[in-house]
């Protein structure tokens, strides 16, 4: 009867005052600030003791399903998940090399205009000096405070500061790590996650099945209260402008009251100003309230222009370090980047590290043609809005989760506006004439006659022609950038 009485025990909630409650009515009055709309573009930390074992995400789940790639991994380099398990690889992670000061400064100079750090991954594993659970990576590993470092280096650069929670789904992801082998000769040998002497790392044994993201929350309470205690105090310490919750909103009521309670004490903290944004996506499990805060998309787009802000988060590479793994080119970054502009949208993306905290060669290759072409286009991406199409071209990105493929043309043109001008991005290097069909005099959709036009980066005077049916630009006999050329027109 205890065990029962105890999972029906209520989640105890705090109030921070406020004009926001934990009802959906109320936190739909959420209003998106101005620093979240100009930025952009953000670069996220998704990095732990998951990178160690270099063999990619979620490792810390899959190294105890019987079988998989990251099973045999961990067999062939750390021994039987009986006697070496996740809790013998987060003493491995040393991050050495982790120099945030460095990293800040090359995020920057790439075009990040906020920095978002991990907290804690589904691996349960907290990366800040955690009041409620003792893994964590000031105890344990560096022995650093990792989201204190990146939170002092954010703000010295004078980048907006979020943190990344993945919490909610902890409960029923790790249960793998409480099996056993399904053969021989291990066959019914317990995993290390069985032993009720980790319960605070793998969860307490419980046989509540993780069922995708459509099983993504636990209906325990007792692992509800441990989530918003600890969740309440990475926000409270490190007061981030932003929070992001990998899934719907955890826990009903619970997770409401958290995003209150955030905004709340957000909002008093900057003199009235509401500068707080929340990121949940609508997926799977929990609950998703689209106006409450800024929809994320994983892996993804929007179909359109949408009308309330959002933003894509994906990542350069694998999400955490994955040997022999295929990273995006900053042209596919760069396309990403204005066709999600042009929607309305940010975009948030992971820059993988290595388990010591440099940066392999490709992510610093992809920061160092970041930097160049948001030198000379940032114009045509920072502060803008969308205008009244977001693009044309022969290309359709496929709207959703997890749709990262479009191969885009010099053809596939994305707008945007600011201060009265039109700016058109080429999503390909052009190397004829450039044509927008959306400015043509007759069938385009601006009143206005075009006054003029002028390629970011280039002095050169430009050729070009207004027709009824075209905007047409001669170009100059050099770009200033490849990958994406931004043209500014004026009326």
């Amino acid at each position: 009867m205890h065990a029962a009485h105890a999972q029906e025990e209520p989640v105890k909630l705090t109030t921070v005052p406020g004009p926001f409650r934990p009802e959906a009515e109320s936190l739909k009055t959420y209003k998106t600030p101005e620093w979240f709309r100009d930025a952009k573009f953000g670069i996220w930390s998704h990095w732990g003791p998951q990178s160690v074992p270099r063999a990619g995400d979620w490792y810390a789940r899959n190294m105890y399903v019987y079988g998989s790639d990251q099973y045999k991994h961990h067999l062939e380099h750390y021994g039987h998940p009986s006697k070496s398990g996740y809790k013998d690889i987060i003493p491995l992670w040393k991050a050495e090399k982790f120099n945030p000061d460095a990293l800040m400064a090359l995020y920057k100079k790439a075009g990040a205009r906020y920095f978002v750090s991990m907290g804690v991954h589904h691996d349960n594993f907290d990366l800040w000096d955690s009041r409620y659970h003792e893994w964590n990576a000031v105890k344990m590993g560096p022995k650093r405070d990792i989201v204190g470092d990146w939170k002092q280096a954010a703000l010295k650069a004078g980048l907006r500061f979020g943190v990344s929670e993945h919490l909610g789904a902890s409960y029923g992801w790790f249960a793998p790590s409480h099996g056993y082998d399904q053969i021989w000769p291990m066959l019914g040998v317990d995993y290390d996650g069985a032993d009720p002497k980790y319960a605070s790392l793998y969860h307490r044994a419980h046989n509540q099945p993780y069922r995708g993201s459509s099983g993504w929350y636990t209906t325990d309470t007792r692992f509800q209260q441990e989530w918003y205690n600890r969740i309440t105090d990475l926000v409270t310490r490190y007061q981030p402008d932003l929070l992001y919750s990998d899934g719907g909103l955890p826990f009903g009521e619970v997770g409401r009251s958290l995003v209150a309670n955030f905004y709340n004490a957000n909002q008093a903290g900057h003199a009235g100003k509401l500068e707080a944004v929340y990121n949940h996506k609508d997926i799977g499990s929990g609950e998703f309230i689209r106006e409450a805060g800024v929809q994320d998309v994983e892996r993804g787009v929007m179909e359109g222009i949408n009308p309330l802000p959002w933003q894509t988060d994906t990542s350069i590479g694998d999400w955490f370090y994955s040997e022999g793994y295929k990273y995006k080119t900053t042209t596919e970054v760069v396309h990403m980047l204005a066709d999600i502009v042009s929607k309305n949208g940010n975009l948030l993306l992971n820059v993988v590290q290595y388990p010591d905290g440099s940066l392999p060669p490709e992510p610093m290759q992809f920061l160092q043609e970041m930097a160049a072409w948001m030198s000379v286009n940032g114009d045509a991406i920072y502060g803008t809005r969308p205008w009244k199409t977001f693009g044309e071209g022969p290309t359709k990105a496929s709207a959703g989760h997890f749709q990262e493929n479009a191969a885009y043309t010099p053809q596939d043109i994305r707008f945007t506006t600011k201060d009265g001008a039109l700016y058109a991005i080429t999503l390909g290097t052009p190397t004829t004439a450039v044509r927008i069909q959306s400015l043509g005099r007759k069938a385009g959709l601006e009143a206005r006659p075009v006054k003029a036009v002028k390629l970011l980066g280039s002095s050169t005077a430009l050729r070009w022609e207004q027709t009824d049916d075209a905007l047409t630009i001669q170009l100059p006999a050099s770009l200033p950038t490849q990958m994406a050329s931004s043209f500014r027109v004026s009326f």
